[in-house]
């Protein structure tokens, strides 16, 4: 019996480039799946495309529910965290972007190497696309091992890439649809590998990710976007964010193997202690990104308590 999957895709006035999306699911070569959508609030055409898909596919294939409009983050944990959505696996979808017709097949495959009760995240690199369709590169190819302590200062993957298992799904739930965090997808690389999951990391595109100006979150690509990266840096996004993460995770410290605990305490720990305990300690603690100048940037911030 092939495994089912539960594509969550949300939209908020996505109406333009929404149809492409839904055509590349019905392109899947890994046919069990089902669309489960949470609407933000649209007022351009995007019900309309849905309620023609869902006439066209079937209630089986294709349902429909009102978001929190509370942001994307939000209502993608809505989705997640929603009874009545029940599957093997579970894909989150943005709303405009085009799949590769293997993207379930070669998640599935992998997640199959896993036992049900271990939680498990599969995610991509991407190929990137302008308004047309036009190729204009790929996201940064991660060499460094995907883990909690890579996890705790970054991100190494978009959640539109992002097949997890139920054993996943069920931390998500038990730290609620209500966490507040920066981003769903940074969230779930969290969870997953601070609990002792596993996290892989393919470096093979999975789809055709669209930038255009109505993105809410770009692919982090190229020298402006790491100036802007460093730039929030400085600003003490990252700082503020990873406070976000500290209060989120308290439901799930209990699930943390004793060396995640561990790493977790000295980390936090460090992050209160003044200037010399906290760059000895942040940079003991294990912590890293995936590059070396994100590494430097990580000991310029902890010099000026910007972590």
């Amino acid at each position: 019996m092939s495994q089912s999957v539960a594509i969550l895709l949300c939209t908020y006035n996505g109406g333009t480039y929404l149809a492409e999306q839904l055509a590349s699911f019905r392109e899947q070569s890994h046919t069990a799946w089902k669309v489960w959508v949470s609407d933000d609030g649209s007022t351009d055409n995007t019900h309309d495309v849905l309620a023609a898909h869902r006439e066209a596919w079937g209630a089986d294939r294709l349902a429909v529910f009102p978001g929190p409009r509370k942001g994307f983050a939000a209502n993608f944990m809505s989705l997640v965290c929603r009874e009545e959505i029940s599957a093997d696996y579970y894909a989150m979808s943005d709303q405009d972007d085009i799949w590769h017709a293997d993207k379930v097949e070669r998640a599935v495959r992998w997640l199959n190497t896993v036992p049900a009760d271990v939680p498990a995240l599969y995610c991509t690199r991407t190929e990137l696309v302008d308004d047309n369709g036009e190729k204009l590169g790929y996201s940064p190819l991660f060499k460094r091992p995907p883990s909690f302590a890579n996890a705790m200062v970054q991100n190494v993957a978009g959640g539109n890439t992002m097949v997890f298992n139920d054993a996943a799904r069920d931390l998500l739930k038990a730290a609620g649809a209500n966490v507040q965090v920066v981003a769903h997808d940074w969230w779930v690389y969290i969870v997953v590998s601070a609990c002792g999951g596993k996290v892989f990391y393919d470096p093979t595109p999975s789809l055709l990710y669209r930038q255009h100006a109505e993105n809410l979150i770009g692919a982090n690509a190229g020298v402006g976007a790491r100036l802007v990266r460093i730039g929030k840096l400085f600003q003490g996004h990252l700082k503020a964010w990873i406070d976000q993460h500290v209060i989120a995770i308290q439901p799930l410290l209990a699930r943390l193997p004793p060396d995640n605990r561990s790493l977790f305490n000295r980390f936090t720990t460090a992050r209160q202690r003044s200037l010399i305990p906290r760059v000895f300690g942040i940079l003991r603690s294990g912590i890293y990104r995936q590059t070396g100048l994100g590494n430097i940037g990580l000991l310029v911030a902890a010099i000026f308590n910007r972590i």
